[in-house]
Parts: C-alpha cells; sequence; structure tokens
C-alpha cells in the first residue's frame, strides 16, 4: 500500500528541509505491528537531525520521527493477536512522521480512550524521564536535583515524575515566562540562567547542602559546571548536546563543544564517588528492548491512573511541519509538540 510521509530531504532551516511523498510500505515483519498513525510526535533530537548534527540520523532522504498514536491494522505472526485493532502510543526507530508505520510489537503500548496528543508526551519524553529516574539512577527521597531545560517535554516528565520520590527540585530556564508554569508543576526553585551565572544560583539555594543529580540535555560548558556544583557521591546524567545545536562552523563547532567538556579522570570519579552517565534511549530500545517496554507501560498506567499529566505545547497539522520545528527550535515550547494528519 501507498504511504504519505515527510522526509528530510536535505539539512537546514525548516521550511526548506522537508517534502512530502508518496512511498510504498510492506507487511510488518513476523514481530512488528502495523500502525494507522493518527498523529505524531517532534523531539529535539529531530531539530538537531535537520540541522546535520544528529549522529544517528539516517542517510538522506529520511523520515524522522521516533513515537506515534494510532490503531493497529496489521499484526506479524509472532506478535499478540489482541493487539490487532487496538488503539495504541508506540515507539518508532525514525519513521514516525507517516500516515503509517511499522514497529516492533514490544514498543508498543494500549492506552484505549486516552487523549492521543497527551499520549504522544509519553512515548519520548515520559519514558526518557522514567528510565533515567527510575532505572538509571537512585534518587532517593530529600535529594536535590537539578533539571535543565525544565519547561521542556523531559524536563516537565521529570519533574512530575520525581515529586512522587519527594525531592528538591531545582528548575533551570531561560526566560521568566517559563516560572509560571514551572511553578504550577511544584518546583522547588526556580533559576533563570539569562540573568546570571545559573551555578552561582545553584549554589546560594543549596548553601551548605550538596548537589545530588544533574539532568543534563546541554552539555558543552554546563558540563564543567554541573560536575563541579555536585557533591561527594553526586551523579551527572547526559541525554543531550543541544549547546551544539544552530554552530555553523561544522567539525569546528563540534570540536569546541568537545573543549568545553574538559576531561574526566576515572580514578577521581571512584575517589569522589561520583557517577556520569550518558543515556542514548536509541540504544535502550535497540539492546534493552524489553526494558523499554517496560518504561512505557509503566508511563502509560501512571498517567491513565492521573499519577502524571502530559503537557501538550501546541498542536500542528502534519502540513506545517515546518512551522512545528521552527517552534520547538525556538525554545518557547512548554511541553509537548504535536502533530495530526
Amino acid at each position: 500500500m501507498t504511504n504519505t510521509v515527510i522526509q528530510l530531504t536535505q539539512f537546514g532551516k525548516p521550511e526548506e528541509a522537508f517534502s512530502y511523498t508518496e512511498l510504498t510500505i510492506p507487511g510488518p515483519q513476523h514481530d512488528e505491528v502495523q500502525i494507522a498513525v493518527e498523529r505524531f510526535g517532534i523531539n529535539y533530537a529531530d531539530v538537531m537531525a535537520r540541522e546535520g548534527n544528529y549522529k544517528e540520523t539516517p542517510p538522506l532522504p529520511c523520515v524522522l520521527g521516533y513515537e506515534v498514536v494510532g490503531e493497529v491494522t496489521k499484526i506479524g505472526k509472532d506478535c499478540p493477536k489482541a493487539l490487532l485493532g487496538k488503539r495504541v502510543v508506540a515507539f518508532t526507530r525514525f519513521g514516525g512522521y507517516s500516515q503509517c508505520v511499522n514497529t516492533k510489537h514490544v514498543a508498543v503500548a494500549e492506552i484505549g480512550d486516552y487523549d492521543g496528543n497527551k499520549a504522544l508526551c509519553l512515548a519520548t519524553q515520559y519514558v526518557t524521564a522514567f528510565y533515567m529516574s527510575h532505572v538509571a539512577t537512585t534518587i532517593q527521597k530529600g535529594d536535590n536535583v537539578l533539571i535543565h531545560a525544565a519547561a521542556g517535554g523531559v524536563g516537565t516528565a521529570l519533574i512530575q515524575i520525581l515529586k512522587h520520590k519527594g525531592v528538591n527540585i531545582i528548575a533551570k530556564t531561560g526566560s521568566d515566562s517559563k516560572t509560571p508554569y514551572l511553578k504550577a508543576l511544584g518546583v522547588n526553585h526556580i533559576v533563570n540562567y539569562n540573568k546570571s551565572d545559573y551555578a552561582e544560583q545553584v549554589k546560594g539555594i543549596l548553601k551548605d547542602e550538596i548537589l545530588h543529580t544533574s539532568f543534563n540535555p546541554v552539555a558543552g560548558s554546563t558540563f564543567k559546571k554541573d560536575f563541579k556544583l555536585l557533591g561527594l557521591t553526586g551523579t551527572l546524567v547526559l541525554f543531550g548536546g543541544s549547546e551544539r545545536s544552530g554552530k555553523k562552523w561544522g567539525i569546528l563547532s563540534t570540536l569546541n563543544f568537545v573543549r568545553k567538556m574538559g576531561i574526566v579522570i576515572p580514578i577521581g570519579l571512584m575517589m569522589q564517588a561520583k557517577s556520569i552517565i550518558g543515556i542514548n534511549m536509541l540504544k535502550v530500545g535497540d539492546l534493552k528492548p524489553l526494558t523499554l517496554q517496560y518504561c512505557l507501560e509503566e508511563v502509560v498506567r501512571m498517567a491513565r491512573n492521573g499519577e502524571v499529566e502530559p503537557q501538550v505545547s501546541a498542536v500542528y497539522s502534519a502540513k506545517e511541519i515546518s512551522e512545528a520545528h521552527a517552534f520547538l527550535a525556538s525554545g518557547k515550547s512548554t511541553g509537548k509538540v504535536v502533530l495530526e494528519w
């Protein structure tokens, strides 16, 4: 069958990067389901891929997209038959900007009549947050936690999930306009990095206490600052490199980005009982699919039970892919950016 997709055909500005085309989609493989897509989400990794700064991007032309909501219309021979006809949220290892996709059956979770736009938040953002806060780390009640890009999709998810652990949350943002949003989420402290050095603001908040964990999707120059802020036994969780985004000088910008992060000596980590954890959810999905399935099922359960409340920032038509990308790249979004077919 033919399938309308949005292809990334060249790197660069959103209004020049995408094209709409018809491709033939094969039937699902033995362990896959085929989904008729209602809507799909975009993530900051998509922005970096469009800019040519994301290592995992497939060769052009390609179809981006990590998550969809839709109905299972076909199943492979080794898939649970009960999935057929079910409405699901699903991970896609690229390919999500499509009206029809195939994906592994372990990468889907049933959502019934749950709000489709909110369900899209659960896949990449909430699963990433859940994995980082419940699988990759051992955050405990009373810990001091710094969350960069706190008003974004993953930041929002981290705040909501960590509130259940009783931690002290320091939310980092670059705009006072996001302060009411963050206060409504229930953070303990807010720092605006555009007003003064955020590290000094965090020190002022902590006083004689230590920072236990930083969730950092920025990297670059923030890596050294966060590492110095961490107390003994602290953990720095890196899950992105947005400071590299938007730079024009190719390999020179990349080398400068790496230079700013400096060098870490392993023996020093041991002596201080500090940890640096790198998070790449594509690799988790590839090599630990059952862990990814567990995380997805848990966040769907939490959402349906009202334990978390996914936040949708904006909803666009699929024809407005360029506008949606520009909005997400602007840093003005709070929560998920959704596109509907």
